[in-house]
């Protein structure tokens, strides 16, 4: 009986794909120029050659207070007290949830009565629900509650004057929300 070497027939159908795919890759690297070939040797041709100066930097010139008072120096504490003493804000008391948030963020969504008393659904910048009725404080500038309506809620601010330093009422209201 005969044997066969099946050995090199083993390596030689190995061999076959390595030599044709070597061949492929000889025949795809044709050394004409292509047009990337030609864009990347014109391209530099189109290019700015400078790059514009960056602005001057203007020293900083610091605001000047008036000795005359016209404008208030921001890091003076305020005044506690009125000139006449007549309107200032309770500072002493208790602070409620919704005067943390500016009056212009609180949304009021709706209205509510029980036992013949009436209050308002005030929806928070955080997506929450609060309750408020008349005599209930919202917003920083110690605004008080003074009126619920189907449309609104009429607050009652104290703030101080900028000139003058005193306290003033300003009036100011949430509308209702549709």
């Amino acid at each position: 009986m005969m044997m066969i070497n099946l050995m090199p027939l083993n390596i030689l159908s190995k061999l076959i794909p390595i030599v044709m795919l070597a061949g492929m890759l000889v025949a795809c690297g044709g050394g004409e120029g292509d047009d990337l070939d030609k864009f990347m040797a014109t391209a530099a041709n189109d290019m700015g050659k400078g790059v514009e100066p960056l602005p001057e930097v203007l020293p900083y010139s610091p605001l000047e207070y008036n000795a005359d008072g016209t404008l208030t120096d921001p890091f003076k504490a305020r005044k506690a007290l009125s000139k006449d003493g007549a309107l200032q804000p309770n500072i002493n008391r208790p602070k409620e949830a919704l005067e943390a948030f500016p009056l212009e963020s609180l949304k009021y969504v709706g209205s509510l009565s029980r036992n013949k008393s009436i209050f308002a659904l005030i929806k928070t910048p955080d997506n929450t629900i609060q309750q408020v009725k008349v005599g209930n404080y919202v917003g920083p500038n110690f605004g008080l509650v003074t009126q619920i309506n189907e449309s609104d809620i009429v607050v009652k601010e104290i703030v101080q004057d900028d000139l003058t330093g005193d306290w003033v009422e300003r009036n100011a209201s949430i509308n209702l929300q549709e």
